[in-house]
């Protein structure tokens, strides 16, 4: 064999073994290749799934947003729509507050003046009450001479009431013995003298003082039947004098007389004249007591 032949079997050994490895490496190759389009197309597909799914998300996320977007333009509206309404409060309400001052500046100055006339009224008060002081003090004083008086007065109208049932007693015996005297007398025909006048307790009393001419008119405040005094409602104020004579009525009815005894400004106490036995006919608190009938 020549060795040009030799030279091209081992050319040719060479190239075989060349092109082995290149199928080998060839085929190594073309299996990696196809695992990596493989793995890059399930990339792809979950790549593409991920897309769709955040397309998706992302389209309900706009649609909430818009959503929500929605709301908020409500709520803003609502609220610029309070806020108005709370804009016109306010002025309706510094309105008031205006108006409240106001009032209150004028209730101010209606204090300060009402101050002012409780303070003048107070010291108006207390003049007065230390007036009233000395007035109950003075009628204390005239309160207790009052009684005094009238204490005295009762004693003496009951001694006098004691001097009129005598006096009475007496003049109906000395009636009794002139009866007699004169049965007597007639018996020896002889001539019946006449009485002398006597003049009681009673009959003296009654010597007054005409008040025709002065009308005056009271009531009866107090009565004490026991021993036939009365007192009116008017006194020395009013003009009444001790021995003024009034006529007691009741409507129209003519109830007694009272003839004054004793004065004092605001009252009178009088004695009791002409009363009547009837219980009716007695007299009576408020009864109407006149000088003129």
């Amino acid at each position: 064999m020549s060795t040009l032949t030799k030279v091209l079997i081992v050319l040719l050994t060479i190239s075989s073994i060349f092109l082995c490895g290149i199928v080998v490496t060839y085929v190594a190759n073309a299996d990696n290749y196809k695992q990596k389009y493989d793995n890059q197309s399930r990339d792809y597909q979950a790549a593409k799934r991920n897309e769709d799914n955040a397309k998706t998300q992302l389209n309900t996320t706009i649609e909430e947003k818009d959503r929500d977007a929605e709301k908020l333009r409500e709520q803003i509206a609502s609220l610029e729509e309070q806020i108005s309404k709370l804009q016109s409060d306010l002025v309706v309400a510094q309105r008031d507050r205006d108006d409240a001052n106001r009032k209150v500046n004028n209730w101010a100055a209606i204090v300060m003046d009402f101050s002012k006339t409780i303070e003048n009224n107070e010291k108006l008060a207390k003049n007065a009450l230390t007036e009233r002081d000395l007035k109950e003090a003075e009628l204390i004083k005239q309160d207790k001479e009052l009684k005094d008086t009238t204490a005295a007065l009762m004693e003496n109208m009951a001694i006098v009431k004691q001097l009129q049932d005598e006096s009475k007693r007496l003049l109906e015996e000395k009636t009794e013995l002139q009866n007699k005297l004169d049965q007597y007398l007639q018996q020896f025909g002889k001539a019946i003298a006449e009485p002398m006048p006597v003049t009681t307790i009673q009959e003296a009393v009654n010597l007054v003082k005409p008040t025709k001419d002065i009308d005056l008119s009271g009531s009866i405040t107090e009565v004490d039947l026991k021993n036939l005094l009365a007192e009116i409602s008017i006194g020395t104020a009013d003009g009444v004098k001790e021995g003024m004579r009034f006529h007691l009525t009741r409507g129209n009815k003519f109830i007694c007389d009272i003839v004054i005894l004793e004065v004092w400004p605001e009252k009178a106490v009088g004695w009791i004249e002409l009363l009547q036995d009837q219980p009716q006919n007695q007299p009576r608190i408020d009864d109407k007591a006149s000088t003129n009938l």
